[in-house]
């Protein structure tokens, strides 16, 4: 027994790497579509890329897949803050407005 797990390859005992698909699909949904759309790509290539045998490549695409939902999210993330910023910006404007209006008497 002992002598067969020796004679394996060594990448088949490895576990594949993690397709990060279900967070590339969030990311896509609730951030930002198009970076997640590329997120989702290099997630649908790993397990394929595993399977045949190019563990390097699964790898990268792993690699990918995760930078690319980080991207997405971090977009996501730094629209909302100018988002908000914005409207507080223009809410403190419109109250400044009415400020000087009501002095135009």
């Amino acid at each position: 027994m002992n002598e067969q797990l020796e004679k394996q390859p060594q990448s088949a005992q490895q576990i594949p790497p993690p397709n990060y698909l279900v967070w590339a699909i969030l990311t896509t949904i609730l951030c930002c579509l198009p970076f997640g759309i590329v997120s989702i790509v290099y997630a649908a290539q790993v397990n394929s890329k595993w399977t045949a045998g190019d563990y390097e490549g699964a790898k990268q695409s792993s690699k990918n897949a995760k930078i690319w939902a980080w991207v997405s999210f971090g977009v996501a993330l730094a629209g909302a803050i100018i988002w908000a910023i914005l409207t507080l910006v223009i809410g403190i404007a419109g109250l400044g407005l009415d400020a000087l209006a009501s002095f135009n008497v």
